[in-house]
């Protein structure tokens, strides 16, 4: 590799898809066609669980078609594991698991057939194939011979997962791998993930669940209109909202509510009750606390609330569309 501290490396990826043809034609798809993404940049660190993250049709799933060698991009270069996508495709494919949104496999077929299978088809020799440590390691080796339409959504999860990891690739990329699964099957999808990781596995995930990426990831890339956003260790992306929210109870029932220039929001959610919310790079606590007091209140009690990864999200993607 050129650089062994990366698992993926992403520079310029443009991918515009051909205008659609024809007296069906919306407006907006002729011309130069629908450009998914536009110049897209950046690297994932090996041995890190990467997020991924961009609101419905922001490039994320191209991106993840690209590197998958399911989707030809416009121009930029794509590596994985230092393999070009264009001059090594077979080294690049092999270095890479990829496990879809939908669930992709024969049902008629159990489980224990599905990595046997899916093993042949990677070329790997039946004397080197991992089925069996596969199931254990997803917590299927009680349904090795069992259909696998028999399966509860949950453990199809993890036998698609199980099934990504056949050819024991170092990088394996999960695209909405909780959609629709009960929080019960998210846990546990995120503990065979981590378990992965923690063996060495690269992990590349993309979520709407936003609680979850900050918890698991350890850098975060937004994508948002086919363009890099942000791309940050996760603390650090979360410390980055401007915005932060004080509650305060106060001596006495409340007639009008405070103001002042520095509140972004202020609103009554008990009878002696406030939130407000205000701009840290304009104001810090204390000063909002005096704003309150000088208003000829009294503060009873005061509570405060961190911003988390969605306040980020929300934050930055709408700042986009302002843009």
């Amino acid at each position: 590799m050129s650089d062994s501290s990366v698992a993926i490396s992403i520079r310029d990826v443009v991918k515009r898809y051909a205008p659609v043809r024809g007296k069906g034609s919306k407006a907006g798809q002729g011309g130069e066609g629908k450009l998914a993404l536009g110049g897209v940049s950046f690297d994932v660190p090996q041995g890190q669980i990467f997020g991924l993250l961009g609101p419905n049709g922001a490039g994320k799933s191209t991106l993840i078609n690209i590197m998958a060698g399911l989707v030809m991009k416009t121009s930029g270069t794509v590596e994985i594991w230092g393999h070009d996508i264009d001059r090594d495709m077979r080294n690049a494919k092999a270095s890479i698991g990829i496990v879809p949104q939908e669930i992709v496999f024969d049902p008629f077929f159990t489980p224990f057939e599905v990595l046997e299978n899916q093993a042949g088809l990677w070329g790997v020799p039946k004397a080197l194939r991992r089925s069996e440590e596969l199931l254990k390691a997803v917590h299927l080796a009680d349904k090795r011979n069992a259909y696998s339409r028999s399966l509860s959504g949950g453990m199809k999860r993890r036998l698609l997962i199980a099934k990504a990891m056949v050819h024991s690739p170092p990088i394996l990329v999960l695209d909405e791998p909780t959609a629709g699964v009960d929080v019960e099957l998210r846990r546990q999808l995120w503990e065979l993930v981590s378990e992965l990781n923690h063996q060495g596995v690269t992990v590349v995930l993309t979520t709407h669940y936003l609680e979850e990426a900050e918890e698991l990831c350890d850098r975060i890339a937004i994508i948002n209109h086919g363009q890099l956003i942000t791309n940050r260790p996760t603390r650090e992306l979360v410390g980055m909202t401007r915005e932060k929210i004080l509650r305060l109870s106060l001596d006495r029932d409340l007639a009008d509510l405070p103001s002042h220039p520095a509140f972004v929001k202020c609103r009554k959610i008990g009878e002696r009750e406030i939130e407000i919310t205000y701009d840290k790079d304009h104001a810090t606590a204390g000063e909002v606390l005096g704003q309150v007091q000088a208003q000829g209140f009294v503060i009873v009690d005061v509570s405060t609330q961190e911003p988390d990864l969605e306040d980020v999200f929300v934050q930055l993607t709408s700042d986009r569309e302002a843009a």
